[in-house]
């Protein structure tokens, strides 16, 4: 409520709400009428169409990335994996998540639809944080995305074969969806498991 953080914090009312409006348009927050803000909550079936969707997207921009990308494209892809690699030692999820996108827009900025890859950047900044809690709560998701993304680089660089490239990338994105399915079923089973003992 925003005069409670007023009078908790001495900070006027306007720079609240214009913070709040900015965290809300990002999607970081949510008004409520009558009761305030809050942080926005985990909607598991708004992610799962999301990713659905981005799977599409990147599966497509990222095979079209196969005639623009170069050896060059490809080794600094692979760096960007190696400390993906290293991240997982004393991982911190907020940096394995930059190194993730960055392993990707790598990628993306060749795809040559400057529309696609608007509306891929669009997806990746709404998600961000759905995203880091997913290498939260499931770090082997963490390390497995690492080994597609090693696979993913081989294909770019020795197949070229534009329907493999897709198939791969976008099911990579599918991968990451069904890793935190998996982990919110068993999440409601030990729930369920602790009510009934």
């Amino acid at each position: 409520v925003i005069d409670q953080l007023v009078r908790e914090t001495g900070i006027s009312s306007i720079p609240w709400r214009e913070a709040i409006r900015r965290l809300e348009a990002e999607g970081w927050m949510e008004v409520v009428p009558q009761v305030g803000a809050r942080v926005t909550t985990f909607d598991t079936d708004a992610y799962a169409q999301t990713m659905q969707v981005l799977a599409r997207l990147e599966g497509y921009a990222t095979a079209l990335a196969l005639r623009n990308i170069s050896a060059d494209t490809v080794e600094a892809a692979q760096e960007v994996n190696q400390n993906m690699l290293k991240a997982l030692e004393e991982f911190d999820p907020v940096r394995f998540t930059r190194l993730n996108r960055d392993f990707h827009f790598i990628i993306y900025e060749h795809c040559g639809d400057a529309h696609l890859f608007s509306l891929i950047s669009a997806e990746w900044s709404r998600l961000d944080v759905i995203r880091r809690a997913a290498f939260t709560l499931v770090p082997g998701r963490a390390r497995a995305s690492v080994i597609e993304h090693e696979a993913l680089l081989n294909l770019l660089a020795d197949n070229r074969n534009f329907d493999a490239v897709e198939v791969a990338a976008r099911q990579h994105k599918l991968n990451s969806l069904q890793a935190v399915h998996t982990h919110e079923a068993s999440a409601v089973g030990e729930t369920t498991q602790g009510m009934s003992a």
